[in-house]
């Protein structure tokens, strides 16, 4: 697990993290899809899950904050801005941008269902956004305008690989991108090109994950990559080397997902079998720290043996030195020395940690002016003795920027960010471990040469100018906030010896001491390196400076040693003045402040009233522009309403001749229907007519049967009354002649009214169609119609009684006749007594036949004028005029025609009573007919007349 910095939290506190957080995402019952946290509030995290929404939680209270819905797939990717202000979320098709603040979605990136999303991410320690689409199209955008930066050019097609995974150094500088093959791109954002392709072992066939291993002192400019492939093994490479520094994992325990520490000191890897490894990268690159084997060894002579040239050669492999080979059968021998104990202490104050010599190496940079590049790190570390004090070194950078250099960038422009913000780390550690160096104007140009050259590593080069100031910067401070009069005065003093010309012409011009060059000349620096060891060998020893300073100290291992060397009362005090004139400023900042935002708010309320008369005016234009569209509209609605209501007359119209059209339909239906009726009436009455025609016939041959059986019964009985029978048969065909002429002339008459019946009823229909118009013009209403059936149901009730006593009237004339016809057949042996009484009789049958007759014609004329009436008034209410008709036949003769009969002759008499009572019969069928023609032809005229009224109701 490695060592635990102070700043670092304890492990039982980050278990109780973890189990809160767990608790939390456990208690929402989906699969948790991505994991972001380092938001704006500290306590908060965001979690993808299953049903493709995201929900943030406060860990300190427990409870949900948001939940953000958008997505339509799986949210695979979640990336925070470094303000924790903002983030993305990323799945298949679509990525959306959120403000964290309102948890509200700001945008969303739509893209072509062909070409899918692999990745969109911010940038680290900057405002742009890297999406990598899945056709291998890499952009940027601006995160506030959403402006397109810049697009990275396509890969050579040699090396083109579908890239699946991304990993950015903490700088934002370089872009890593791998997938299916084992080359590596890398592609530098600054100068958007494709810089570098890293080939893996042949092993690796996909590359499953990347990540930078961050460095505290390497300023975000990351130089070792994780590369997770599909064998599970996790390797760990250099960018610029190309070497592969350790790795992680193995074939039986393969990793399937890792993630790193944001400080880069441990490494956590979810294996295949479900465990979880923590690495220690301190003791995964122990080996790696190591500084390099020495290249130059010590070789002493052997006794009473000359080495040959060959066989002091050393061969070197992979950084180690292997030993001279021995010469074969030859012996070493071992002289022992006495002890030379000057040179062994000289020999120990020129050795140097890690087998190196100071004389050697002064030798080896009179020699050459410099050092080999390779080893040049290397070699000053150890002529300098640095401690490497890293724990020490991290207290000073946790404490953070120094006040005096917050404001760095305005009074030093340096144009590189990542150089600016090493210089403001390293002097604001300088200023953490010695307050004077808070104060000192100059510290920034002395730095800048060591940070610019140490960049990469901040903590040697913290050392470095530390090592600088404790022994080439002795008694600079002595006489603090002054110039250092002493040190200057060596100068002085060194000057005047070697060039008193010079001197006196600093005097002559009032050049002091404390002078500063104006305009900085090309100097060879070689030469005044050798003008500076030139005046360190030729200086007298009363003035060099060795005499005034201490000779070399290193720093202190563990801790930095206590820079004390200034007036540490001067100091104090310049520091209480600095901290009350800071403090003044920040209040008159803040007064500043004060009214610069009352000015604003002034000016931003002046600018708001401004933009509301706009706004009023605006919205009064448009006002008024809206109520012209209304009313343009309402015109328009007047006019759609008056073409509609021209439109339903129209409807209406149509509807009525539709109407129309159906009545006169109905009204011709109805007309075909009364026409079939009467032409059925026509065949019944036809038929009728026949059927009597034919019982008139039958009727006619029984008389003339009768009437030979009577004139045999004559022959028979009345043999002595030949002549009286003859004058009977005479008056009996006379009898028959009128009674055929008077059978026809009731023919006539019947055919006659049968005639003006139908004549009447094609009035009738004319007058009910004329009536039936009327009625649909009147629309009697309702009551007058039940009045009417009403009426109508009296009038058949009367009609039925009358018909009852008329059937009661006729049952009893009946019954009196068949008593009167026994009577007559009791009492005809009495009659034949009563012969003188026989002509008597015979007038009284005459008139009561004349009496019939006129009857029968008073009868059928009341018909036919009743009829012509029904006609002219088919509504007008029928008369019971039956009753009087039986009244008026109740006031003929009868009882005296009965009384008178029994005069007749027996035979004449029955025969007589016969042909009265068929007569009377044949006369009540046809008046019965009739009655039953008139009641259906008044009963359709009813219906008629009634129909349009219930139409219309």
């Amino acid at each position: 697990m490695g060592k635990q910095t102070p700043s670092s939290f304890p492990f039982s506190f980050r278990i109780a993290a973890s189990s809160i957080l767990f608790n939390l995402v456990q208690r929402t019952a989906q699969a948790c899809t991505a994991l972001a946290f380092n938001l704006r509030r500290k306590s908060e995290f965001l979690v993808a899950l299953a049903d493709y929404s995201i929900k943030c939680f406060d860990t300190v209270t427990k409870e949900l904050v948001s939940w953000m819905r958008g997505h339509e797939s799986s949210v695979f990717s979640i990336s925070v801005h470094a303000s924790g202000k903002y983030a993305i979320t990323t799945s298949s098709d679509t990525a959306q941008l959120w403000d964290l603040d309102t948890f509200q979605r700001k945008r969303k990136l739509n893209i072509r269902q062909s070409v899918g999303i692999q990745k969109v991410f911010f940038l680290p320690l900057s405002n742009t956004i890297l999406s990598c689409f899945k056709d291998n199209s890499i952009f940027a955008w601006e995160c506030d305008t959403l402006f397109c930066k810049y697009q990275l050019p396509a890969p050579p097609e040699s090396s083109s690989i579908l890239y699946k995974v991304f990993a950015v150094t903490r700088d934002g500088r370089i872009l890593a991108a791998g997938g299916k093959s084992n080359h590596l791109h890398l592609w530098c954002l600054e100068a958007r090109q494709l810089f570098r392709i890293i080939q893996m072992p042949t092993k690796v066939r996909a590359i499953r994950h990347l990540e930078f291993l961050p460095d505290s002192f390497d300023a975000g400019s990351n130089q070792v990559l994780g590369v997770l492939s599909q064998d599970g093994i996790m390797r760990f490479i250099n960018i610029q080397t190309c070497k592969l520094l350790f790795e992680i994992g193995s074939l039986d325990q393969g990793i399937s997902s890792s993630v790193i520490s944001p400080h880069g000191r441990y490494i956590a890897s979810i294996m295949e079998n479900g465990s979880l490894n923590i690495y220690s990268v301190q003791a995964l690159t122990q080996e790696i720290n190591k500084p390099p084997l020495p290249l130059v060894k010590v070789i002493e002579d052997l006794p009473k043996k000359k080495l040959s040239s060959s066989d002091l050669k050393m061969k070197v492999t992979s950084g180690r030195v292997q030993q001279p080979a021995k010469p074969r059968g030859s012996k070493i021998q071992t002289r022992i020395l006495k002890q030379d104990l000057t040179g062994d202490f000289e020999s120990k104050k020129n050795e140097l940690p890690d087998g190196l010599n100071k004389k050697r190496l002064q030798i080896l940079l009179k020699g050459y002016g410099e050092y080999p590049t390779k080893y040049r790190m290397f070699i000053w570390r150890s002529l300098l003795q640095l401690p490497e004090n890293h724990t020490a070194f991290s207290s000073l950078i946790d404490k953070g920027t120094h006040v005096t250099f917050l404001n760095l960038q305005k009074k030093y422009p340096i144009k590189s960010r990542k150089l600016l913000r090493v210089l403001q780390r390293t002097l604001s550690a300088l200023a953490h471990w010695s307050v004077i160096f808070s104060d000192t104007p100059y510290l920034p140009l002395l730095a800048f040469p060591f940070v610019k050259l140490f960049q990469n590593n901040q903590l040697i080069c913290f050392e470095v100018i530390a090592t600088l100031i404790i022994n080439w910067c002795q008694h600079w401070f002595e006489y603090f906030p002054n110039p250092p009069i002493n040190i200057l005065s060596m100068i002085e003093n060194v000057l005047a010896f070697h060039d008193k010309e010079l001197l006196r012409h600093f005097i002559d011009h009032d050049i002091t001491s404390q002078f500063f060059f104006h305009h900085r000349n090309n100097l060879d620096i070689n030469v005044v390196i050798r003008q500076v060891y030139h005046l360190m060998e030729t200086t007298p020893t009363d003035i060099h400076p060795d005499s005034m300073l201490n000779v070399f100290v290193a720093l202190t291992k563990g801790q930095y040693p206590v820079f004390n060397q200034y007036p540490k009362f001067i100091v104090d005090y310049q520091t209480q003045e600095r901290e009350r004139i800071r403090n003044d400023e920040l209040d008159y900042l803040r007064e500043r402040q004060t009214v610069e935002d009352m000015q604003a708010e002034v000016d931003q309320q002046r600018v708001e009233d401004e933009a509301w008369c706009q706004k009023q005016e605006l919205l009064r234009k448009a006002e008024e522009t809206r109520r012209e569209m209304l009313l343009q509209e309402e015109e328009k609605i007047i006019q759609q309403r008056q073409r509609l209501a021209a439109v339903k007359r129209e409807l209406q119209v149509k509807e009525m001749h539709l109407q129309d059209a159906a009545r006169r339909r109905f009204l011709k239906l109805q007309q075909d229907q009364q026409e079939m009726e009467l032409r059925r009436l026509d065949d019944e009455i036809g038929r009728k007519v026949y059927m009597r025609d034919r019982e008139i016939a039958a009727t006619a041959r029984d008389l003339e049967m009768r009437q030979l059986e009577l004139e045999s019964q004559k022959r028979l009985y009345e043999k002595n009354l030949t002549e009286n029978q003859a004058a009977v048969a005479k008056e009996m065909r006379a009898d028959a002649d009128a009674y055929r002429r008077k059978v026809d002339l009731e023919e006539h008459m019947f055919h006659k009214l049968i005639e003006v019946g139908e004549t009447q009823s094609q009035k009738t229909q004319k007058v009910i169609k004329e009536n039936l118009a009327k009625a649909e013009q009147a629309c009697l209403n309702t009551d007058w119609q039940i009045q009417s059936l009403h009426k109508q149901k009296c009038d058949d009730l009367q009609r039925n009684k009358c018909y009852q006593e008329v059937a009661k009237l006729l049952r009893e004339n009946r019954r009196k006749e068949i008593e009167i016809l026994n009577a007559m057949v009791e009492q005809e042996a009495k009659k034949w007594k009563e012969a003188e009484g026989k002509e008597f009789c015979l007038r009284s049958a005459k008139k009561a036949s004349a009496l019939s007759d006129a009857s029968r014609k008073w009868f059928l004329k009341q018909e036919i004028n009743a009829a012509v009436e029904h006609a002219e008034n088919p509504c007008h209410k029928e008369e019971p005029r039956f009753q009087n008709e039986q009244e008026d036949a109740s006031c003929l003769p009868r009882t005296s025609h009965l009384n008178d009969s029994s005069e007749m002759h027996p035979s004449t008499q029955i025969s007589l009573n016969r042909r009265a009572v068929e007569w009377d019969t044949t006369e009540q069928n046809l008046i019965q007919k009739v009655r039953n023609l008139r009641q259906r032809l008044t009963a359709q005229a009813r219906h008629r007349c009634q129909t349009p009224h219930l139409l219309a109701a």
